[in-house]
């Protein structure tokens, strides 16, 4: 499993914005599904719901044992942020800006991209929060 690539696909969605929010992810590797999880938290923004997905996505792959990875996000802020093209400018987004990153770094290489909001598994991610939101 040494230099295991993994793709990883996170959501997060807010009721209300600021509202009741959850957070959704599912890891892959070769095809087959490593991980998943999601859960709420409590009253957030949206964009806090997507950071944190994608934090929390990353901490699993870490212990999973992915080296390369490459993060599927359908929120182009984030996916922006994170590569650098968007600066941070919201007080409330910077920690979780700085945790992903220095989390980040930790592995052989992570890779950010926006995907549609279509892709099947962002779409599965997008009902976990649902679910997680009751």
């Amino acid at each position: 499993m040494h230099g295991m690539k993994c793709e990883v696909y996170t959501d997060g969605a807010s009721k209300g914005n600021p509202g009741r929010a959850a957070w959704a992810y599912l890891i892959l590797s070769d095809g087959k599904v490593l991980g998943s999880a999601s859960g709420s938290i409590g009253r957030a923004t949206n964009n806090v719901a997507e950071y944190t997905a994608v934090l929390k996505a990353l901490e699993r792959a870490k212990r999973l044992g992915c080296r390369r990875v490459v993060v599927y996000s359908d929120s182009q802020l984030v996916v922006r942020q994170l590569r650098g093209e968007y600066a941070v400018r919201k007080e409330h987004l910077k920690e979780l800006h700085s945790a992903v990153l220095r989390l980040a770094g930790s592995f052989g290489s992570v890779t950010f991209l926006h995907t549609p909001r279509s892709n099947r598994y962002v779409e599965v991610c997008d009902r976990m929060c649902s679910q997680a939101l009751g």
